[in-house]
Formats: C-alpha cells, sequence, structure tokens
C-alpha cells in the first residue's frame, strides 16, 4: 500500500538542513512502526512538491536511506521501506515528552468506577440550498460505499458485526486513523490515545464531561459553533466567551482561572479564520501558564483545496496538552456520525468509560463499513473529486458576490465550504431567511452563533457544499435583489 504524501509534515520546530529533516521525518516513521515494511513511499516530485522543497533534496534524502538499508528501490516502481530496515519496538513505548499535566486536577468528574442550528429536513427540494454541512449526493460515491457495506456485513466480519466490543472499537478503523488520518495532522498517537466516538457533537459532550465541573471554568470563541455553547450550558460549568478576531481566538483575553479552552484553530466556526503559526505558540503557552486543557475541535480540514493546511494545534503540543476532536460526518456524510478523539492516556480511560454507560460504542458494522472505505482508497479519491469541485463552486460565488457588492467577513484560507457574511446594519438575517424561504433559497442567519444578549443581527452563512455550481449565481442574485427590499 501507497503512504499518502499527507502524511509527510516538516515540523516547524525542525533543526538541520532540508535534507536532514525529510531523511530524519522518514526515519522516524520506520522506527515508530507508522511505515511498515515494503510500503511505498511517494516520488520525489510529489513529495518536493508537497513539502515545497526541491526536488534534488528529496532524491538526495531518498539516496541516504537507502544507503543506510532504511529504504529499497525497485527500478522504475519508486521507494518501498526496506525488509531490512529497523524494526519498531514490540513492546508498548513510552511518550516521547514528559506529561506536563497534572491529570489528577484536571479530570473533573470520573467515570472508571460505573457498573457499567437546525435545518429544514426538505433542505434538498429547495433550489438554492445555501446551508451547511449536508451531503451532495451528485458528489457521494455510493457505488463504493454500498460494496464495503456488503463487505462488512459478511461471514468473514461477522465478529465486527454482532460482537459487543464493550469499551473497545474496530482495531482496523484505529489502525487507519492511527496511520494515516492524524499523520496528515502532524500528529503522532497510540491505539490507547485513540476513542470513536458518534460524531464531533459527542466528542466534545464527551470531553465537557470529563473536563468539566460546576466549579471550574471554559473559555470559547465567540461566535462559535452553537452545539458547543448548549454543551457547556448543560454542564453548568462558567462559561467566558472571548470574542475572535481575524487570526481567531487571541490567547491574551483569555480569563486567569480558565480551566479548559475550546477552539477551532484551523478553520474557525463560523468565520473561516484560520490562526497564525505564533499565535498557535502563544495560545499553547497561554495554557501552559494557566495549567489549562485545549480542546482542538479540527473539522473540515479536508476540504484543504486552495493549498495543504497548517499542521494541527496538537501536533505543537509538547506536553500532552490537547484534546483532539475529528470528524469523518463532515466529509463523508452527516448521517455518518463517526468522530474521534486523541489525547493522553488518562483522558482517553476516563472518556472510554463514560461511553461506555451511555451508549458502549458506535455500531461495529457502521466502523468497519468506514475502515473498508478509508483503507481501500475510496475516501482519499472522494476527497480529492469534493476539493475539485468545491474549488469551482467557490470561485464562483466570489464572483457573484462581488457582482453584487455583497461583503464576505470571513473566507477560509485553505479552501472550506462556506463563506461567513455580513450585511448591512439595517438588515436582520433572521428576517432575510424568511424572505427568502418561500423563494427557494435557504441562509443561516449568524445570531445564534454569537453569545449574550446583544447578538448582531446582520451576520449570516452561505455554504456551497449542497448547491450545483449552475445555481449558485442566480442564488446570489435573489439574496441581493431580497436585500434591497429590506429598509
Amino acid at each position: 500500500m501507497a503512504l499518502p504524501v499527507e502524511t509527510f509534515f516538516l515540523h516547524p520546530e525542525s533543526h538541520g538542513t532540508l535534507q536532514q529533516q525529510i531523511q530524519q521525518m522518514i526515519a522516524q516513521g520506520i522506527l515508530s512502526g507508522r511505515f511498515q515494511q515494503g510500503e511505498k513511499l511517494p516520488s520525489t516530485r510529489k513529495l518536493a512538491l508537497h513539502l515545497g522543497v526541491s526536488r534534488i533534496t528529496v532524491t538526495i534524502a531518498y539516496t541516504e536511506l537507502l544507503a543506510n538499508d532504511y529504504l529499497t528501490s525497485k527500478g522504475r516502481s519508486g521507494y518501498f521501506v526496506s525488509e531490512n530496515a529497523p524494526s519498531p519496538p514490540n513492546f508498548s513505548p513510552t511518550t516521547e515528552n514528559q506529561e506536563a499535566v497534572d491529570w489528577n486536577r484536571a479530570i473533573g468528574r470520573r467515570f472508571g468506577a460505573s457498573v457499567v442550528p437546525g435545518k429544514p429536513q426538505d433542505w434538498a427540494k429547495f433550489r438554492y440550498p445555501f446551508i451547511y454541512g449536508q451531503a451532495d449526493p451528485n458528489l457521494f460515491d455510493h457505488a463504493n460505499w454500498r460494496l464495503c457495506a456488503l463487505q462488512a456485513l459478511g461471514q468473514r466480519d461477522f465478529s465486527a458485526l454482532t460482537a459487543d466490543y464493550f469499551d473497545q472499537d474496530d482495531p482496523q478503523l484505529i489502525e487507519f486513523i492511527a496511520r494515516h488520518t492524524l499523520p496528515r495532522r502532524g500528529i503522532s498517537a497510540r491505539p490507547e490515545q485513540i476513542l470513536i466516538t458518534l460524531g464531533a457533537q459527542n466528542a466534545l459532550w464527551l470531553t465537557t464531561q470529563v473536563l468539566l465541573t460546576q466549579r471550574r471554568r471554559a473559555a470559547l470563541e465567540d461566535p462559535c459553533y452553537p452545539a458547543l455553547r448548549d454543551i457547556l450550558s448543560q454542564s453548568r460549568c462558567h462559561v467566558t466567551p472571548v470574542r475572535v478576531d481575524q487570526d481567531g481566538l487571541p490567547p491574551d483575553a483569555i480569563p486567569p482561572d480558565t480551566d479548559v479552552i475550546f477552539s477551532t484553530p484551523s478553520h474557525q466556526c463560523p468565520t473561516n479564520a484560520t490562526m497564525p503559526m505564533d499565535r498557535r505558540r502563544a495560545l499553547l503557552e497561554r495554557a501552559r501558564e494557566l495549567e489549562a486543557i485545549i480542546v482542538e475541535d479540527d473539522y473540515e480540514f479536508e476540504m484543504s483545496f486552495l493549498k495543504s493546511p497548517s499542521p494541527a494545534l496538537k501536533s505543537l503540543d509538547t506536553d500532552g496538552r490537547v484534546v483532539y476532536v475529528g470528524s469523518f460526518s463532515k466529509s463523508l456524510f452527516p448521517g455518518l456520525r463517526l468522530g474521534y478523539l486523541v489525547g493522553s492516556e488518562p483522558f482517553i480511560r476516563e472518556a472510554r468509560a463514560l461511553r461506555a454507560s451511555v451508549l458502549r460504542h458506535p455500531p461495529g458494522h457502521i466502523q468497519r463499513t468506514a475502515a473498508y472505505f478509508l483503507s481501500l482508497g475510496h475516501y482519499d479519491a472522494l476527497i480529492r473529486r469534493m476539493g475539485t469541485a468545491m474549488h469551482e463552486r467557490r470561485r464562483v460565488m466570489e464572483e457573484a458576490l462581488a457582482a453584487h457588492d455583497l461583503q464576505i467577513s470571513g473566507r477560509g484560507a485553505y479552501g472550506g465550504s462556506s463563506f461567513w457574511m455580513r450585511a448591512p446594519d439595517r438588515i436582520n438575517t433572521d428576517e432575510l431567511a424568511r424572505r427568502l424561504h418561500p423563494k427557494g433559497v435557504l441562509i443561516e442567519p449568524g445570531r445564534a452563533f454569537f453569545a449574550g444578549d446583544h447578538q448582531p443581527q446582520n451576520y449570516y452563512r452561505l455554504a456551497y457544499s449542497s448547491i450545483p455550481t449552475a445555481r449558485i449565481t442566480e442564488g446570489v442574485n435573489l439574496i441581493a435583489q431580497e436585500m434591497k427590499h429590506i429598509h
């Protein structure tokens, strides 16, 4: 199996020449067991383009690894991990960095001792559905998903279909996440540090229940994902909304008594702001000063069709302070309800026990179907197809918005599937949405994303994930015309 080029990252704080950094990156992947014997590496041209270095730099690094028997060359077939490469240890390795978190203090509730914004359901009937997070049936790979589901239902996978895992997960899905998904974000994790959830929202709920109590304080972005605010409210913890700017969450504005910080650094929800590397380091330092935990929601990172995304905040974490939330619901389809948590073992152990007391584990046949779809390469093909479509839809929408002088307040630096919009101050976007509804246009008013009693009324979100390219211009025209009629 070929190793995806997206799993290779040059760490921002690495030392040495580029050649040495590439050589070390590959050697560490082999020594850790992430790259296994016989697996094919990306071509020198493809890796050089991905890393933004010269091809000769990659070639020299490969040659050095070839001389040291880490790699082998098979004629015109390319480079492979050598059969004689050093084998990873057969014991469970310790963490590379010294844990700096006092988990007895950080975990707000213990469950190990236990016994055991709405969208219209008929959105697809609307001609201009500018709504976020719904699957486009014209892009989804129905045929291969069906084949994977049939394979998961077969006799060979009978135990995966019928067994009660109790508090465990499908090992094939966990392996794929550990060896392919997380390395794309610069993250290294063992199976004991990964937990499958029923989507990102379930992951956030589990995290909140484990880390927060009535006496603890959570800081969250403002505006933010509305369901997160509801989850925190239900936990009865103290909540401090922190207004974001063009670079996302400002670390200096986080209150000194904060215990848990919720953030979307790679693609802020809903403004689409991307947190620069300097601010990410400052956020980690601020959390270290406060002895706080950071919960990183890395939704929609797969929709980076403009350029490769920055490494996740978790990849910069040296003391186990970041809990990472990922999901396949946005990149596959929302009804799948499969997400995952990545964190230090003490945290994952408690989250696993809580999950077991509520739902045991996500259905085994769904996990196995997803594992097949991912490991057979269908997922990567789907992401590429979606990226191409999203790129074209974004271009058409930008032109339409510019033609009508509609103000874009936030757009994703790496891609994404929506624009965060600001209407003139006189416009109440709740009213605008009601007036557009009979015309077949769906938009998302922005008021629900903000905290407090004085929520701005003139923001809204326009997504292009669910609307065909050919209808975007006409839909934007209807929005602009309706705005002119509101006084």
